[in-house]
């Protein structure tokens, strides 16, 4: 599967083609489908712009694209960044009216797993957030199953992002083979050596504004969809 990561934390001051409103994400997320995405991740905003949990602020952009295109399953970031207090997440995804079909919860982040299992509760898929191998070690600790493994390479220099990945996917548990299914990608200017490593390991993948500005050959992405594009060129499905 190659998953379309539309905005992130990126706002229009950083590229004229970043989503925002419900509206935008909804349009992007059809264009995307439409050419082959399997599945789209957002960061819902509220009026002030700001990343937000609030249910009225998930329901309106998981209404909108699902609108445009309800076939595409569409997941959401519980990242702490968004609301620090883990009490405040849990509470914000027990509060949601509208459920996305998969939320990613980082596993390194405190109250991780209790977030976890709030998601589980409503019956949203869990995508466990990987960024190191400490924090594959405390995923292995989860009481709390997830629904995919995202393991994430945060380094910018390619070669680190390649090292991580090959050291977080040899940390996985032995049960991870049979396991949940392992989404591989990386941010900035490690985002197509990983996902080219991603392709060659047969894991799913994922582009968009939110990992990169820039396509392949180095040239600014004009949007979400050229990426996509970019990527099945490159062998994601």
């Amino acid at each position: 599967m190659l998953k379309a990561c539309l905005n992130g934390a990126r706002g229009c001051d950083e590229h004229l083609a970043v989503p925002v409103t419900p509206a935008e994400l909804a349009a992007d997320a059809a264009r995307c489908a439409g050419l082959g995405a399997g599945a789209v991740h957002v960061h819902p905003r509220d009026a002030a712009g700001r990343e937000s949990l609030h249910p009225s602020v998930i329901a309106a952009a998981l209404d909108a694209i699902r609108a445009a295109c309800p076939e595409v399953p569409v997941g959401v970031s519980t990242g702490a960044w968004i609301e620090p207090e883990p009490a405040a997440r849990v509470a914000a995804v027990r509060a949601w009216t509208v459920l996305p079909d998969f939320a990613s919860v980082n596993a390194h982040e405190p109250g991780a797993e209790a977030v976890a299992a709030a998601l589980r509760e409503r019956g949203v898929l869990v995508e466990a957030g990987l960024w190191t191998v400490d924090a594959v070690e405390t995923y292995a600790r989860w009481r709390v199953p997830a629904g995919r493994i995202l393991v994430e390479c945060m380094a910018e220099d390619p070669a680190v992002a390649l090292a991580d990945a090959a050291a977080m996917l040899s940390a996985l548990p032995p049960s991870a083979a049979e396991g949940p299914p392992v989404l591989l990608h990386a941010e900035g200017p490690a985002t197509w050596s990983v996902l080219a490593e991603a392709v060659h390991r047969g894991l799913h993948s994922r582009v968009g504004l939110e990992d990169t500005l820039l396509l392949p050959d180095g040239s600014i992405a004009p949007d979400n969809a050229a990426l996509v594009v970019a990527a099945l060129a490159a062998g994601a499905r």
